[in-house]
């Protein structure tokens, strides 16, 4: 009886896990190209190849460690580096709010969990019914999305010691990446204030301080931002009131 009851929750342990590794294997497979493109981008940054998987697995942040190489060759203080990562990964925080985090049980599982929260894990798990999904999904979308991501990185790298120095413009490569995501985000958005206001936080960013640019110029975005999600709030629920006050009237 006992063995029986065993067996079953072994199948559906496994039913569990391969679930887990479906659901993130689209968006796994759409980011080998820019796992390569990381890889490639360490080594000539001039760092050893083997610097790439320590900062896949460790830091494990997307468009953080393409900005992370950028800031380390640059000699960028320690402090504005964290400073530059918590704005970057900010929207992490909201992320929380709606991640199917309390379906994971146990402290270890659970900060794990928090870890390897990408954009990626998210976007396949923000619908209901990840409510009712099991802690072996939810690890193993995540543990899948972030071994692939290891793998990609550290292969890049050693494809990238077989590059000559010679090559340029490799450096481009996490410039590009941050003006499709803007273009798609755009065309998603379809918000022509947002991207000027991000034009006018990055010159008032380069005037302050050049040197400070980045972390300047994202602050002030967020702050704006904040603004006008709370003006924009405020004007909906004033427009909500009077249409309740007209059909009152009437």
């Amino acid at each position: 009886m006992s063995q029986s009851s065993s067996h079953r929750d072994k199948a559906a342990l496994g039913q569990e896990l391969a679930k887990g590794w479906r659901t993130i294997l689209p968006a796994a497979l759409a980011a080998v190209p820019l796992g390569l493109a990381l890889g490639v981008l360490v080594v000539q940054t001039g760092l050893e190849w083997w610097w790439a998987p320590i900062l896949s697995a460790i830091v494990f942040a997307g468009s953080m460690e393409f900005l992370l190489l950028g800031l380390i060759s640059a000699v960028t203080p320690l402090p504005q580096i964290a400073l530059s990562a918590l704005l970057v990964n900010f929207r992490h925080a909201f992320y929380a709010l709606s991640f199917p985090l309390e379906r994971v049980k146990g402290i270890g599982w659970k900060l794990y969990a928090t870890f390897a929260l990408t954009d990626e894990a998210y976007g396949v798990s923000a619908t209901p019914h990840s409510h009712t999904w099991s802690r072996a999904r939810i690890i193993t979308l995540e543990a899948s999305f972030h071994l692939c991501w290891v793998v990609c990185v550290t292969a890049g790298a050693l494809l990238g010691t077989l590059i000559p120095s010679s090559v340029k413009g490799l450096d481009f490569a996490a410039t590009a990446l941050f003006i499709v995501l803007g273009i798609e985000g755009f065309k998603a958005q379809g918000s022509v204030p947002i991207p000027i206001i991000a034009l006018g936080c990055a010159i008032i960013g380069a005037l302050i301080s050049p040197a400070n640019m980045l972390v300047i110029s994202m602050a002030l975005f967020i702050l704006c931002l904040i603004a006008m999600y709370f003006f924009r709030g405020r004007g909906t629920g004033a427009s909500q009131l009077d249409s309740a006050s007209g059909e009152g009237q009437l």
